[in-house]
């Protein structure tokens, strides 16, 4: 596999990844996620995605709901799979990467491995728009995404770099907000499942209003 990798459709994808489960952890398709890695057995796993060549780590959530044994938690059904992009050691046995996100995914089966890590069999076909850039983003509400997120930006005394907000393209924003978010387990995973951005869109602000209602409500004054 090249460096610079291009995948284009599912079939440039491995169908069986190593996953990483992370409770609160959101990628998208090209967002950048920064991970510092130190439990052995995911330094193994980085060690095996470079040394296989392929690069890709499964990224996706325990499931509250359904908890299973401490030791290996039940795993929600979609993730997002990234490619390591940036890689550092730092000389302790940890490794600084960062992974940008290429399509959601679907787990098929999780396999029975020697590895330390798990591995799961999946498929990245009911995603098929994951790898076309940009899609669906004429259809964002823009103007409500930009006023949700002024509102949480003063309701918690937070600065933003806003004109950088505002030149950026909608999938970039909406992705990136939703990567950022402060929200649970729950509406991480509500977000990565929305069937398109526009969707996507929609949740960002619901879930933005619903907790500047909170915070109004408990006795704040009101955002002017």
């Amino acid at each position: 596999m090249p460096m610079n990798a291009v995948y284009r459709n599912p079939g440039d994808l491995a169908a069986v990844i190593p996953v990483f489960p992370l409770p609160g952890a959101l990628l998208l398709p090209r967002g950048q996620m920064p991970l510092n890695i130190f439990e052995p057995r995911y330094v193994a796993m980085i060690d095996d995605a470079l040394r296989g060549g392929h690069r890709l780590i499964g990224m996706i959530q325990p499931d509250d709901a359904h908890p299973g044994p401490e030791s290996k938690p039940n795993l929600y059904k979609i993730g997002c799979v990234g490619r390591i992009t940036q890689i550092a050691e730092t000389g302790d046995g940890r490794y600084l990467l960062q992974l940008t996100g290429v399509a959601r995914f679907r787990v098929e089966e999780e396999l029975s491995v020697s590895t330390p890590y798990r591995q799961c069999r999946v498929s990245y076909a009911p995603f098929i728009d994951d790898f076309t850039a940009r899609k669906g983003e004429d259809d964002v509400d823009r103007a409500g995404l930009l006023r949700a997120l002024s509102d949480f930006l003063k309701a918690n005394d937070l600065k933003a770099d806003w004109e950088g907000i505002e030149n950026a393209p909608n999938e970039a924003l909406v992705n990136a907000l939703a990567m950022m978010s402060p929200y649970g387990t729950a509406e991480k995973q509500a977000l990565l499942e929305a069937p398109d951005l526009k969707t996507r869109a929609e949740i960002l602000i619901a879930a933005t209003d619903i907790e500047h209602a909170k915070k109004t409500s408990d006795g704040e004054t009101p955002l002017q």
